[in-house]
């Protein structure tokens, strides 16, 4: 059998959204889950610039018994051409437990020091846009005081 290719990234966008108050809702079965709402933001990237939508962005995040947060992001980005892109991304943010108590008390951590991964998946009903709805996404996160860094990347 021949070799399989390497996988390729291409950066697509860096998002960077305002999060507002998160909205507790206690332990549950799977872990202490929450909602933190997107609030606004800007994304830019090489074919991609706009803002996010405040009232259709969140993510619901499930923290296990460890820190670890598992979470389930969705939003809503208007491309500068009017565009709307729905995403969704799964994502996984784990480090040691004291870069993890850090970061749940809100401090600022640089993301060298913990993981913030995301299988992503866009949507859109735009025609010049409909790569979007083919490609397979990875996006790396940083959470920072108040808001949350996403770059995300086209695997090819």
């Amino acid at each position: 059998m021949s070799r399989l290719p390497e996988p390729r990234l291409t950066h697509v966008y860096r998002l960077e959204a305002a999060l507002g108050e998160p909205l507790d809702i206690g332990d549950v079965s799977q872990g202490y889950r929450r909602i933190v709402p997107q609030t606004g933001g800007t994304f830019t990237g090489p074919e991609l610039n706009g803002k996010l939508l405040a009232g259709v962005s969140a993510d619901w995040q499930t923290i296990l018994p460890d820190g670890t947060a598992i979470g389930d992001i969705r939003y809503t980005l208007r491309t500068d051409d009017g565009a709307l892109l729905y995403v969704q991304s799964r994502s996984v943010r784990h480090g040691s437990p004291e870069v993890l108590a850090r970061l749940a008390r809100g401090e600022d951590v640089d993301a060298s020091e913990y993981t913030f991964r995301a299988a992503t998946q866009i949507e859109t009903a735009s025609r010049d846009l409909d790569w979007l709805n083919k490609g397979v996404f990875v996006s790396v996160g940083a959470r920072l005081q108040g808001r949350v860094i996403y770059d995300t990347y086209l695997v090819a």
